[in-house]
C-alpha cells in the first residue's frame, strides 16, 4: 500500500496528539478520588474505574504509537520514491 505525503502527516498527527492528550489524561484519573478505594488520591485498593481508564489509556497510546510509526514509515518511503 503507498499513502501520500498527505496521509502520511496525518497519521504522524494522530502519534503526536495520542501522546499529547493521553498522559495528561491519565494524570486527571490518578488524582480522581474514584480511582481509589478510600476516595483519598493513591490511598487505598485501585478502583475498577481507575483500571478501566488504565486500559483505555494503555489502548490508545498504543494505536496511536502505532499510527504514528505508520505515518513516519510512510512519509520516508514517499520521500525515496520521488524523483531527484
Amino acid at each position: 500500500m503507498v499513502l501520500s505525503r498527505g496521509w502520511s502527516l496525518f497519521l504522524v498527527g494522530v502519534g503526536v496528539w495520542t501522546w499529547v492528550i493521553w498522559p495528561r489524561f491519565a494524570v486527571a484519573i490518578w488524582q480522581d478520588p474514584r480511582s481509589w478505594a478510600s476516595g483519598t488520591v493513591a490511598d487505598g485498593a485501585p478502583t475498577s474505574f481507575l483500571w478501566v481508564h488504565a486500559l483505555l489509556i494503555a489502548a490508545s497510546l498504543a494505536i496511536g504509537t502505532t499510527a504514528g510509526v505508520l505515518g513516519v514509515r510512510a512519509w520516508l518511503a514517499a520521500r525515496r520514491r520521488q524523483p531527484s
